[in-house]
């Protein structure tokens, strides 16, 4: 399948009519006006969105990632890689993931690291299959809504 990965940004078409329905079945939280908000900031703090497109131009997936210069060097971060639930097992997520590897070798990066939800057992299996580890715990703490007036509203993952 030859597939074509392309980096969608802030204002252009394809970040609502592509990117958003498809972090819209991963986070079913962000409507559009939520994810709009929250795609500008991310971006505003270096997130990319890397989707995966068909020969017919249909949006099969899409990463959301950022290099980080961290204590323990430099990674690619990936907040989120969602493939199409019509297009899943059918390599595309494996694609995408390699596209991501190659480019955090590029940017000099040590490691990809990613978070996956303790229950998300199919994504567990995709992650392990790809010789990805588990090597730390993601502690949280929710912290009350308050919030200064010039900080927008998001919603909670």
């Amino acid at each position: 399948m030859g597939l074509r990965m392309v980096d969608v940004g802030p204002g252009e078409p394809a970040l609502a009519a592509d990117v958003a329905p498809l972090m819209a079945t991963l986070r079913p939280g962000l409507d559009a006006a939520a994810f709009a908000a929250f795609a500008a900031e991310a971006h505003r703090q270096g997130l990319v969105f890397t989707a995966a497109y068909d020969p017919d131009g249909r949006c099969l997936a899409v990463a959301g990632h950022r290099v980080l210069a961290t204590s323990r060097g430099r990674l690619m971060f990936v907040d989120d890689l969602v493939t199409a639930p019509w297009a899943r097992s059918t390599g595309v997520g494996g694609r995408l993931l390699a596209e991501l590897r190659e480019r955090a070798v590029r940017a000099g990066c040590v490691r990809i690291e990613l978070d996956s939800g303790v229950a998300n057992q199919a994504a567990h299996r995709f992650y392990h299959a790809r010789r990805m580890a588990v090597t730390a715990f993601h502690f949280a703490l929710e912290l009350p809504a308050e919030r200064s007036p010039q900080q927008p509203e998001l919603p909670a993952h």
